[in-house]
C-alpha cells in the first residue's frame, strides 16, 4: 500500500526509485496448493505399473484363471503393460522440461538402452518378455547377447534410457521409477517352478 501511496503522490516508486512501478508475484495458497499436489499426484503414476507385476509374479495361477479359456495371458498382460507404461510416460512429461538440443550423455545412453530393449524381445518374444514361464508357457532358455554378459538386460536398458532423460525430469521422479525396476529385479530373481501357473487346456 506504501509502494502505491507514493507512486499516486510522487510517480516514483518507492522500492526502485525510478517512476516505473515495482511488481511481485504474488502467490495465493490455492495456487501453490494446487501446483505441488500435481507434482505429488504423478508420484504413485510414477511406481503404478510394479504392484501389478509383482501380483502377476506371484500369483500367475490367479492372471491366468481371470485371462479365462482362449485369452493368451502374456498377451493380456502386454496390453495393460502398455497402458500403465502410457501413464508413467504422462505422468513424467507433466513434470519435464524440455530442452533441445539433449545434453552430450542423452544419445548414448538412449541408443544404447533401447538396443537392450529392442534385442530382448527380439529374442524373449512376447511369452518371454510378459511372464510366459510364470504362466506355464514353455520358453527357450536364451544365451545370446546380451544373455550371459549383462544381468537382466531389459531393466538396464530401461534405467539406462530414463538417466539419458535426467537433465528433463526432476530426480525424484527418475530414481522412484528406477527404485521400481530394482525392486521387480529383486522380486523376479526368486523363481519357484512349483508355483508356476497350468494352463487351461
Amino acid at each position: 500500500m506504501l509502494q502505491s501511496l507514493n507512486d499516486a503522490e510522487n510517480g516514483v516508486d518507492v522500492i526502485s526509485g525510478i517512476c516505473v512501478k515495482s511488481h511481485f508475484v504474488k502467490h495465493t495458497w490455492r495456487s501453490v496448493y494446487d501446483h505441488n499436489g500435481l507434482n505429488h499426484v504423478q508420484y504413485p503414476r510414477v511406481i503404478s505399473p510394479f504392484p501389478f507385476y509383482y501380483w502377476l509374479w506371484t500369483h500367475p495361477q490367479s492372471w491366468v484363471d481371470l485371462c479365462g479359456r482362449g485369452h493368451d495371458p502374456c498377451r493380456v498382460m502386454a496390453l495393460v503393460s502398455h497402458f500403465f507404461k502410457i501413464v508413467q510416460f504422462v505422468s513424467l512429461f507433466s513434470v519435464s522440461t524440455i530442452s533441445w538440443p539433449p545434453p552430450f550423455y542423452f544419445w548414448p545412453l538412449f541408443i544404447a538402452g533401447q538396443f537392450l530393449n529392442f534385442r530382448v524381445y527380439q529374442l524373449l518374444g512376447e511369452s518371454g518378455t510378459y511372464y510366459g514361464v510364470r504362466f506355464g508357457k514353455n520358453v527357450p532358455w536364451v544365451t545370446e547377447f546380451p544373455f550371459g554378459v549383462i544381468k537382466d538386460p531389459q531393466y538396464v536398458g530401461s534405467i539406462m534410457s530414463l538417466a539419458a532423460c535426467l537433465s528433463w525430469v526432476p530426480f525424484f521422479y527418475i530414481l522412484l521409477w528406477v527404485l521400481g525396476y530394482i525392486f521387480i529385479i529383486l522380486v523376479e530373481s526368486k523363481e519357484d517352478p512349483a508355483t508356476r501357473a497350468k494352463p487351461h487346456s
